[in-house]
C-alpha cells in the first residue's frame, strides 16, 4: 500500500469547532505545492531506493526543480523525509490548540488525536517509521521533528499555566510535555512491533488507537485498571 506525504493542513480538515483560515496567496500556495513535491519526491525515492542510497539532486531531479531550489526549502535529504512527520505533529498540534483553555492538557493531547477522525491520517507518519527502521540515516532530524512537538506542547500549556498564577511551574511543564511526546513514540514502537511494515487501513486504526491509549495512560498515572482497554487485538484480527 502506498501512501501520499500529504498532511491536510488542520485549517482545511473540516474538523468541528475549525476557524475559518485567511485567504492563501497564490505565492504562498506555490511554495506549499513545490514543498510537498520535494517530500513527495524524497518519500518516493526512500520507497525505491532505500535510505542513504539517493541523493539531493535525485530528489530535486524527481520534483522537477533545481538543486538551489531544494535547499530554499530543505537543508538535507533527511529533512525533506523528517518534513513528513513535521506534517502529521503540526497537524495534531493545531487541533491542540483548539482545544478549550480549562481543558486539562492530557485531556487535550487525546482529544486532538481523536480529532484526526481518519486513520489514513496517520498513513505518511506510518509508512516513513517502516521504512527507516533499519537506518541511523533519519535519526537526528526524526528527533527534531519531535522535539519542534514537544517545544509547542510546552508552550501552549505555558499559555494556559499563565492564566492561573502558580498553576503549574515550568519544570511541571516540561516534564507533561516530554511525557506525552514519550507516550507517542512508545506507541509507534508498539504497533511497529505488531504491524512490521502492514499499512491496511485496519493497521493504520490500530496505530492511531494505540497514540490515544497511550495519551490516556499517562493520563491515568499508568493505573492501567482506569484505562479503557485498548481496541488493538480486535484490530489485529481484522
Amino acid at each position: 500500500m502506498t501512501v501520499s506525504a500529504d498532511p491536510t493542513p488542520p485549517e482545511a480538515s473540516g474538523q468541528p469547532g475549525d476557524q475559518p483560515s485567511a485567504p492563501t496567496s497564490r505565492r504562498e500556495l506555490n511554495k506549499a505545492a513545490t514543498r510537498q513535491a520535494i517530500t513527495d519526491a524524497a518519500l518516493t525515492l526512500l520507497r525505491s531506493s532505500g535510505p542513504g542510497n539517493f541523493t539531493v539532486e535525485d530528489i530535486a531531479d524527481a520534483a522537477g526543480i533545481s538543486r538551489r531550489t531544494f535547499f530554499n526549502y530543505f537543508g538535507s535529504t533527511d529533512a525533506a523525509l523528517a518534513s513528513v512527520t513535521h506534517g502529521f505533529l503540526d497537524n495534531a498540534i493545531q487541533q491542540f490548540k483548539l482545544r478549550p483553555a480549562d481543558e486539562p492538557v492530557l485531556q487535550s493531547a487525546q482529544e486532538a488525536l481523536m480529532a484526526l477522525a481518519d486513520p489514513m491520517t496517520v498513513a505518511p507518519l506510518a509508512e516513513l517509521f517502516t521504512l527507516t527502521q533499519q537506518s541511523s540515516l533519519m535519526s537526528h532530524s526524526e528527533l527534531e521533528a519531535w522535539d519542534h512537538c514537544r517545544e509547542q506542547i510546552t508552550a501552549v500549556a505555558r499559555d494556559r499555566a499563565s492564566a492561573t498564577p502558580g498553576a503549574a511551574d515550568e519544570l511541571y511543564l516540561r516534564a507533561l510535555a516530554g511525557s506525552v511526546i514519550s507516550c507517542g513514540k512508545a506507541a509507534m514502537e508498539v504497533w511497529f512491533s505488531r504491524r512490521g511494515a502492514d499499512l491496511s487501513p485496519a493497521s493504520l486504526a490500530e496505530l492511531r488507537q494505540l497514540l490515544i491509549d497511550a495519551m490516556a495512560l499517562l493520563g491515568s498515572g499508568f493505573t492501567t485498571g482506569g484505562t479503557p482497554a485498548p481496541s488493538s487485538s480486535a484490530s489485529r484480527s481484522s
